[in-house]
């Protein structure tokens, strides 16, 4: 399975103490791209545990959608 997912930010975020959780005393990093407080961990994954290995999704306003083409600008430019 392949999650189309897209990011903003132009650079690494660095973790510090602050970042540790008071209660739970660790950190969780988001590895899915669908977390809200990204990029930690909120449990959003779950909603990936029955995607298909050779299915792509994206996911909007909370729904998952398969794709059935991705082209890149590449393709995109070399088409025309």
């Amino acid at each position: 399975m392949t999650r189309l997912v897209e990011l903003e930010a132009t650079g690494p975020r660095k973790l510090g103490p602050d970042d540790i959780d008071d209660e739970k005393g660790d950190v969780a990093i988001c590895q899915c791209g669908l977390s809200a407080s990204f990029p930690f961990c909120d449990g959003s994954h779950r909603q990936t545990k029955d995607e298909a290995s050779e299915t792509t999704y994206v996911y909007e306003d909370g729904e998952r959608r398969e794709v059935e083409q991705v082209v890149t600008a590449d393709e995109e430019c070399s088409s025309h």
